[in-house]
């Protein structure tokens, strides 16, 4: 099933070894020239609401051993990837590291997995061309989404028409590793509920909340995979739908939100393909806790940390998230989203989000 996209990502490889090449032609020591990949070189671009790379740069040269190791690495992983998708095969992440035992270059074999993951994100970034595209996946997320939608996917096997709710067991469709795979056909979706655990996902489903309200609800799992917020962006962009996020009361919970909304550190240089910067938070507030006399645990030394690191984040500069954060650290407590169950099992899906989307103007 090899696609305009597989060729574009492979010439995109071969021209970058073809680079390598010519320096070696004209005599120069191969150099391969990368953004800096430091916190300090991350910038919160204001006009585009997302993380991005700033201006420093880094050369990997091979005047010296350990740069020469790099980019041999850099070499042997580029000919795997274009020979993976000249034979319409894939990958995941951990067996690029395991196949490298088998390189005849025992120098460029990787040290460890940690290794490998970077080279592979070295070669995203300098070749434009997401890992997806080179047919890299993660380990399996899991993640689901149920609702109204209706879509095709392209799979091995030909195209599948699915509907998100027919089609579909209470555990929802399975977003593939590259959402890009699959078409939006039909929907007749209000907005996306995004929603961190499983407990309240299942919950939401079990009361129906996606019938109710012609909801598309979106399972987490937790910090989202990049598949997971590359569909959530596609829907917002595509379909031109409202995304909610619906997540914990504590901070950890408030960087899943600021993942969906404005990108992350590490994938700073995909947030145009994966940050939503629309999206909305609907998650349990610290003023929830006071008002509706929730069940809590008492923050943890780590969890004042990161409260306090969040007041210096540009992603939470706003009035709303400053009174919520210094509000937790006055009251020094953190809730569930399943917490709400002490006012019954109906209480979310009856009273709580329909008041919060309301006063929102969402329904």
């Amino acid at each position: 099933m090899s696609t305009d996209t597989d060729a574009d990502a492979r010439q995109q490889l071969i021209d970058l070894a073809a680079e390598f090449y010519d320096q070696f032609e004209d005599g120069q020591v191969p150099t391969m020239t990368l953004p800096t990949r430091t916190k300090s070189n991350i910038e919160y671009d204001e006009e585009s609401n997302v993380w991005v790379y700033g201006d420093r740069t880094s050369t990997r040269s091979a005047n010296s051993v350990r740069g020469a190791r790099k980019l041999l690495k850099a070499i042997y992983t580029i000919e795997f990837l274009s020979r993976q998708l000249d034979e319409d095969r894939s990958s995941t992440l951990r067996e690029l590291y395991y196949l490298s035992e088998s390189w005849d270059a025992e120098e460029a074999q990787f040290n460890g997995q940690d290794e490998s993951n970077k080279l592979v994100e070295d070669l995203e970034i300098v070749s434009e061309v997401k890992r997806e595209d080179f047919h890299m996946r993660p380990e399996e997320s899991g993640a689901t989404l149920i609702g109204p939608l209706e879509l095709i996917e392209q799979t091995r096997r030909g195209e599948r028409q699915i509907h998100c709710q027919k089609d579909v067991g209470e555990g929802g469709y399975q977003i593939p590793n590259n959402p890009d795979t699959i078409e939006f056909t039909d929907h007749d979706i209000d907005f996306v509920m995004c929603v961190e655990t499983g407990g309240m996902r299942d919950r939401l489903v079990e009361n129906g909340f996606d019938t109710d309200y012609n909801c598309l609800i979106v399972h987490l799992k937790g910090q989202p995979a990049r598949a997971t917020r590359r569909v959530t962006k596609r829907l917002h962009d595509e379909l031109d739908l409202p995304v909610l996020v619906f997540t914990d009361g504590d901070p950890w919970s408030y960087r899943i939100f600021g993942s969906v909304a404005y990108g992350s550190i590490k994938s700073a240089h995909l947030s145009k393909y994966l940050a939503t910067p629309e999206a909305r938070y609907v998650g349990i507030r610290p003023e929830d806790i006071v008002e509706y006399d929730l069940p809590t645990d008492p923050l943890a030394d780590s969890d004042v940390n990161a409260l306090e690191s969040e007041l210096e984040d540009p992603r939470f500069q706003d009035e709303f998230w400053t009174e919520q954060i210094e509000l937790q650290l006055d009251i020094g407590k953190k809730a569930e989203q399943q917490a709400l169950a002490a006012n019954g099992l109906d209480f979310v899906t009856d009273t709580y989000l329909p008041e919060r989307l309301t006063e929102m103007g969402v329904i």
